[in-house]
């Protein structure tokens, strides 16, 4: 792992953090995707026979107030690579579905025991544990069943499945790394707070961004890029995420806030300190930018995207 670099950052890059600190974004334009993939959930869930009360869980959960940060990428590089968005619009659907099992399952008293998500209670304080548990364990199987039935050629629903599915236990790998380590030879903590956030949190990040460029039809070479973005966004992301949990409120988050710190839980605050870790979210925000470097106009979205993550506050 590449350490976060020190408080003696080079004049240069502290003049590029500050200019996407200042710079002021088209959030309509950039969050636009969002819109169409809650209506397209609705719909789609609304046609699903389901039991009624699974139903309302499932949609108390996967439609409540969120950023949509997933499909938002699967969207727009969809788009990066030349393809049409509509195109993406199922597994865009779907890793927001694996996003809200994972976020249901982990606020359960067996995980984090959390009581707040997204500024309303969690689902097992609105449901029950029993319901929480079946709701997430359903959007998982409904996560895969919308892109089998939506995505064609069926080859293609085939590999963007394959992407779905890797990014999901690489997600769940994280969360036993991060939560339940088995025991190993002693591993430099740098090593280990990047292996967890990896896969934590970059797996399905990185997922996201693959899935849309598969659907919108992208050679190898653009895949390529569109997956060193995914990956260093992915882990920039997390990032940004663990110093909000030290410097922002739970009214702010919507989240309960200072929960790392009261877990003890190993985080780049925890390893670097404020300083370092806002140096390395500025270089992750670089290395995701210079992957698009040989992309046209058409992945601004994500290079917009990307300088607005890295400064986001909640």
């Amino acid at each position: 792992m590449r350490e976060p670099v020190e408080a003696s950052t080079p004049r240069s890059r502290k003049r590029t953090a500050y200019a996407a600190a200042t710079r002021t974004f088209d959030m309509d334009k950039l969050t636009a995707p969002a819109e169409r993939v809650e209506t397209f959930i609705a719909r789609w869930l609304e046609a699903r026979p389901l039991p009624e009360n699974l139903r309302r869980a499932i949609r108390y959960a996967l439609l409540a107030p969120g950023k949509r940060l997933r499909p938002i990428l699967t969207l727009h590089a969809a788009e990066a690579v030349g393809g049409r968005a509509d195109d993406a619009l199922a597994p865009a659907a779907a890793v927001e579905m694996i996003h809200a099992f994972s976020l249901v399952h982990d606020d359960l008293p067996a995980m984090d025991d959390d009581d707040l998500r997204r500024g309303r209670p969690t689902l097992h304080k609105q449901a029950g544990e029993a319901m929480a548990i079946l709701a997430g364990d359903a959007m998982l199987g409904l996560a895969v069943e919308v892109v089998l039935e939506q995505v064609v050629p069926p080859d293609r629903a085939a590999a963007v499945c394959r992407e779905l599915i890797l990014g999901c236990n690489g997600m769940i790998a994280g969360q036993v790394y991060d939560t339940l380590p088995e025991p190993e030879a002693p591993e430099d903590a740098a090593a280990r707070l990047l292996r967890i956030h990896r896969h934590k949190t970059g797996a399905l990040i990185r997922a996201s961004c693959r899935m849309g460029a598969l659907c919108g039809g992208a050679g190898d070479a653009q895949l390529e890029r569109i997956t060193r973005y995914g990956d260093a966004i992915g882990l920039m992301y997390q990032v940004i995420d663990d110093l909000l949990d030290v410097t922002q409120t739970t009214e702010h988050l919507g989240k309960t806030a200072g929960k790392d710190v009261d877990q003890c839980k190993l985080t780049y605050p925890a390893l670097y300190g404020v300083e370092g870790s806002r140096n390395e979210a500025e270089r992750l925000r670089e290395e995701a930018l210079a992957a698009l470097d040989m992309m046209g106009a058409e992945a601004d979205p994500l290079r917009q995207l990307c300088d607005y993550l890295a400064v986001r506050t909640r």
